[in-house]
């Protein structure tokens, strides 16, 4: 019994550790430097020629900014198909979901 008891405490305490870092994370993620910036083709009405999946995005933060995230944590519907700035988010945690905002510009 003392040892189911002392791997429960193990698990609370590695699954408590994981979510500071879930946290410490949306709040690198939240912070008004970090956007993330992509470039594509666009026509003249700021449609995309093609769309930007989560995976190019996974990418670019972590080329940027260093930050590697599962893309599979990542909430889009569906791919980017427009210029400007929008709001993805990401579920970091069982109760933590954050933010990325991208910024699509035209190349």
């Amino acid at each position: 019994m003392s040892q189911l008891k002392g791997q429960q405490r193990a698990e609370e305490k590695r699954e408590e550790e994981d979510r500071e870092e879930a946290v410490k994370l949306k709040a690198v993620l939240e912070d008004k430097k970090t956007v993330v910036q992509l470039t594509a083709k666009a026509g003249t009405d700021g449609r995309l020629f093609g769309a930007i999946s989560s995976k190019q995005l996974i990418q670019a933060l972590d080329k940027q900014f260093g930050i590697t995230i599962n893309k599979h944590k990542l909430e889009m519907k569906e791919p980017i198909k427009m210029l400007g700035y929008i709001n993805v988010p990401v579920k970091l945690y069982k109760d933590v979901t954050g933010t990325i905002r991208v910024h699509v510009d035209e190349k």
